[in-house]
């Protein structure tokens, strides 16, 4: 099959910076102006309307294709291919094993001469009729990263079917998708809108772990295993039963997904698998049932898209709101907070810690608002937490030293930042996203790691007082004598660099 209209892109652009300036180096406007150039305008306009950015276009996070590899590697059946940069595709795999995907990453190389020729998209093509056992997958997801996507490599073009396996190309570029939460939707609502399309052609498989005697709630955005079953037993006096959590693990389970009476966007910033499930007649609810107030609110919702009666809802609350409270008072958080993390479920954390009692002041979210964050901005708001989001880490340091927190919860770099001011800080991602939120069990989940951080602020401080002024600036690092300040050598390099500034605007004028 020959494709030699694909429109080949200029031999200086490719080549994964071969040229100062060019290639995956050139910066995300060179790229965008490349990937219009090469007919993929209507991939980034409808990423920029899912993914709108905010003052921080590019808010600081893991490479974005790092989530819609997570979600593939999590599924059974499913094999992976990525086209990209070497040095790309390094990263991402080893990032990938070190968070435990135990699973082979496929690999199409290139160079300038296969990119620029369409050999590239040959290529692909080729490792997916290889690839497509259906005695082993189901699907198979063909990413293209940065440079592929900006040379206009068209997996659309590739064909739905091989064998009988499904085939899904993406392309996830880094100057198109703001954050690796929300590619996790890019691969996530590219196959719902595979699995939308098989549903509306005729009957599909049903998954094992389907239910038939309740109707279901999907749940929209990765949970900690436990929150779908807390969120089952908050359902269960509705006659509603928890569905599948979506990315979902395996491919049937999109369509029990799909069957559900209605939508939890428990991450709000899912765009294009909400698009998917409103195309499918599905209504879908925001915020989570975080909290007393957050779970009688979310239990009202839930009841008033599925026509349960308010007595039925009233009753539900009675049973779990009561317990909830109690909860939340016998381990209460006493200090100032401030929250900020690239999950999405930062506005929740922040509203169960000020139900536990927290002096919440600031929530930094990598994420874009949304129609489904909106009722969690206004509750926060309303408390007077300040709420950024695409928050920046510049934004989330400036909240450090505005606000002067007991704890300080972020991402990596803002711990570091806040430990070397003997600040308590904990890393959002494995310390407070990886624990139940919802429900019951989340009520008290949060605290027990919360108070214990702000418990050792007076060692932070008896160990500040004891090393105050060793191993900073001229004494840094590891020395057998102390090192002895020579300002006149700082002077004598400073003359010299200002005498070369001169001699450069002199030639720049001449």
């Amino acid at each position: 099959m020959s494709h030699d209209h694909i429109q080949p892109v200029p031999v200086d652009f490719v080549g994964a910076g071969e040229k100062s300036g060019q290639g995956c180096h050139g910066g995300a406007e060179t790229l965008r102006q490349a990937a219009e150039a090469a007919g993929k305008s209507d991939v980034l306009d409808r990423y920029s309307e899912d993914y709108p950015v905010g003052p921080h276009d590019q808010p600081q996070s893991m490479c974005p294709a790092f989530g819609s590899l997570r979600v593939g590697l999590r599924m059974q059946r499913t094999a992976t291919i990525l086209s990209g940069s070497a040095c790309c595709v390094y990263g991402l795999t080893f990032t990938s094993h070190f968070y435990g995907a135990r699973r082979t990453v496929g690999y199409v190389p290139f160079d300038s001469e296969t990119l620029v020729t369409g050999k590239l998209f040959e290529d692909i093509r080729e490792a997916v009729f290889k690839l497509a056992d259906p005695d082993r997958y189901d699907t198979i997801v063909v990413t293209n990263l940065c440079v592929p996507t900006a040379s206009g490599v068209p997996l659309d073009l590739l064909p739905d079917q091989v064998n009988g396996v499904r085939i899904v190309g993406i392309d996830v570029p880094g100057f198109g998708i703001p954050t690796h939460a929300e590619a996790k939707d890019v691969l996530a609502g590219a196959m719902l809108a595979y699995a939308r399309r098989e549903v509306q052609q005729g009957p599909v498989s049903a998954p094992a772990t389907r239910r038939d005697d309740k109707p279901t709630v999907t749940l929209l955005g990765e949970l900690f295993p436990a929150d779908p079953i807390g969120i089952g037993h908050l359902l269960e006096p509705l006659g509603l039963a928890a569905g599948p959590v979506v990315p979902t693990r395996e491919w049937r389970e999109l369509y029990t997904a799909l069957d559900g009476a209605v939508v939890a966007a428990i991450h709000p910033f899912y765009q294009a698998s909400v698009r998917e499930f409103e195309r499918a007649g599905r209504p879908v609810v925001g915020s989570a049932p975080v909290g007393c107030e957050g779970t009688e609110a979310w239990l009202t919702a839930i009841g008033e898209q599925c026509g349960i009666s308010a007595k039925a809802v009233g009753a539900a609350k009675d049973r779990f709101l009561p317990i909830i409270k109690q909860t939340l008072a016998s381990s209460p958080i006493k200090g100032r907070l401030t929250i900020s993390g690239y999950e999405g479920s930062e506005l929740l954390v922040a509203r169960l810690a000020i139900e536990s009692g927290a002096d919440v002041k600031y929530v930094g979210t990598a994420c874009p608002a949304t129609p489904h964050s909106k009722d969690d901005a206004e509750w926060l708001a309303s408390r007077g937490v300040k709420v950024q989001f695409r928050a920046s880490l510049e934004q989330d340091l400036h909240a450090l030293d505005e606000y002067q927190p007991d704890l300080a919860i972020g991402t990596t770099p803002l711990v570091q930042e806040a430990k070397s001011r003997a600040i308590p800080a904990l890393y959002f991602t494995n310390l407070i996203s990886a624990r139940p939120l919802m429900g019951v069990a989340g009520a008290g989940s949060i605290a027990q790691v919360m108070n214990a951080a702000m418990a050792n602020g007076k060692r932070f401080d008896t160990m500040k007082n004891f090393f105050d002024g060793v191993g900073e600036g001229d004494t840094s690092g590891i020395w057998q004598d102390t090192p002895v300040p020579r300002p006149e050598f700082k002077e004598q390099f400073a003359r010299t660099l200002a005498r070369q500034a001169a001699q450069r605007k002199s030639t720049a004028t001449s």
